[in-house]
């Protein structure tokens, strides 16, 4: 597994940069997805489906219908262990956390079945975005490094699911969005893609590192 990551305690630099949120990928800017950015993901086969975070007893990850609000932003993050530097251009098969903006939770998974399809959960866990190992996912595309339009798929580091939704709906309280779950193949089911997001540009003049 690859990591562009510094072990805990290693020296790292990172420089401020503020950035503002864009709708749309801007040609100007680089075409690398990178360490603290803060993105929305679409399904590919459910296109109107994006990953979200709703509250409905504990902490569910489901599919929902195009939602412009503060629930569907996810930041990626180093794994527990490392120090990566922010803006730093994320490599395919790298390790990292998928930190749910609004609620500090991580994009988690475990040895348990999912409720509708007898997959395996997906959940959100940790708080102010600490949780454990079961919370590190790497990130699957052909190329070297994660471009802002590549489809990947994610695969969960513990247990080797893939990040998956299969079309089954929830009743209520949350009628209507679809689960989100593990699968152990790859498959036409867990394929994503970033649809928009804040990015963190990479620097050419360090000044400060940030443990992310």
């Amino acid at each position: 597994m690859q990591t562009a990551c510094l072990p805990a305690g290693g020296a790292v630099r990172a420089a401020e940069q503020t950035v503002s949120p864009v709708m749309a990928v801007n040609k100007s800017a680089p075409l690398m997805n990178t360490v603290g950015s803060l993105q929305r993901y679409i399904h590919i086969k459910h296109p109107r489906r994006v990953l979200i975070l709703k509250r409905s007893g504990q902490q569910s990850v489901t599919g929902v219908d195009l939602a412009d609000d503060a629930n569907s932003y996810w930041r990626i993050r180093g794994k527990p262990d490392k120090v990566c530097q922010r803006g730093e251009p994320i490599r395919c098969g790298q390790a990292i956390r998928i930190t749910h903006m609004k609620t500090g939770r991580n994009l988690h998974s475990h040895h348990f079945s999912s409720p509708l399809s007898n997959h395996q959960e997906v959940s959100a866990f940790g708080e102010n975005g600490e949780g454990d190992y079961l919370d590190v996912w790497s990130v699957q595309c052909s190329a070297t490094y994660w471009e802002r339009d590549d489809v990947v798929r994610f695969k969960h580091d513990a247990t080797e699911v893939f990040l998956s939704v299969t079309g089954e709906q929830y009743g209520q309280p949350i009628r209507g969005q679809r689960e989100v779950h593990g699968m152990p193949s790859s498959n036409q089911h867990n394929y994503w893609k970033v649809m928009e997001g804040v990015f963190i540009q990479p620097s050419s003049d360090p000044v400060r590192h940030d443990e992310l």
